[in-house]
């Protein structure tokens, strides 16, 4: 029953990851079938989380393969509330693809089940949420970075094609970029709050050290940027922080 629902997710958000590569040559078609293909990928995803939620005996995205699945959904929401807007569709060429893949990880991991769940207490389930949330704003500000370090590079060579496609301004990717990250960090100061109560004292693991070495980097970053580092480096340097979420985090967090 559930491939019902992720699999016209998976092929709507995979048609998107191709649709958006046209908008490479300039806007058109190509840019409007890939926001609806978001669109209705999302919808399709909700409906998928709203069914696990309502026939799950406990919390459904207990498993690293559930993460994911409420990971692509998280990433994918914060992604319309931008991508709908002709500036802002080349983002989709970073979000999409990897929304793709990571669902068809959980799908293959049996993280998209109707009847599944555990016995995990509400509390925890509120850290895992706002965790998720957490590395999804990061990851959205991180493909705002990269964005911006792309179309830089294309300024300054001048590109031919660098007045055809459509692009946000820098400063506006510089900013939402560091918005991001501020949501990021609150949602994830907030999520290990809310999960403080279940270790004890001195009780530390691997996936809280690189939790608060990602918290690190980006208060760094955001104290830069404070004292004058914005454009590139400021772009450089998420994007270094996101190595961490991207590559380190699914090791120590996911690996059960």
């Amino acid at each position: 029953m559930s491939e019902l629902l992720v699999v016209p997710a998976l092929l709507a958000y995979g048609e998107a990851a191709f649709a958006y590569a046209g908008e490479l040559r300039g806007p058109g078609l190509a840019g409007r079938l890939a926001t609806w293909g978001v669109r209705l990928g999302w919808i399709a995803q909700t409906a998928l989380l709203v069914g696990q939620a309502t026939s799950a005996d406990g919390f459904p995205w207990g498993t690293w393969a559930g993460a994911l699945n409420l990971f692509v959904w998280l990433v994918v929401g914060a992604y319309l509330i931008w991508g709908c807007r002709p500036r802002y569709r080349l983002l989709g060429l970073a979000v999409m693809p990897v929304a793709a893949f990571l669902l068809g990880l959980a799908w293959v991991g049996g993280g998209t089940g109707l009847e599944q769940g555990d016995d995990t207490g509400i509390v925890l389930a509120i850290h895992v949420g706002l965790m998720l949330a957490g590395f999804a704003s990061l990851t959205l500000s991180a493909g705002m970075a990269g964005l911006y370090v792309w179309q830089e590079r294309r300024l300054k060579r001048h590109a031919p094609r660098v007045l055809r496609v459509r692009v946000p301004p820098l400063d506006a990717l510089d900013r939402l970029a560091a918005r991001g990250v501020l949501a990021g960090l609150g949602l994830l100061a907030v999520g290990i709050a809310a999960g403080a109560s279940r270790f004890e004292r001195g009780d530390l693991d691997a996936a809280m050290v690189v939790t608060f070495a990602i918290l690190a980097v980006y208060a760094m970053l955001l104290l830069l940027r404070h004292e004058g580092w914005r454009g590139r480096r400021a772009a450089l340097l998420n994007l270094c922080g996101f190595a961490l979420v991207a590559i380190v985090l699914p090791i120590t967090h996911f690996s059960q």
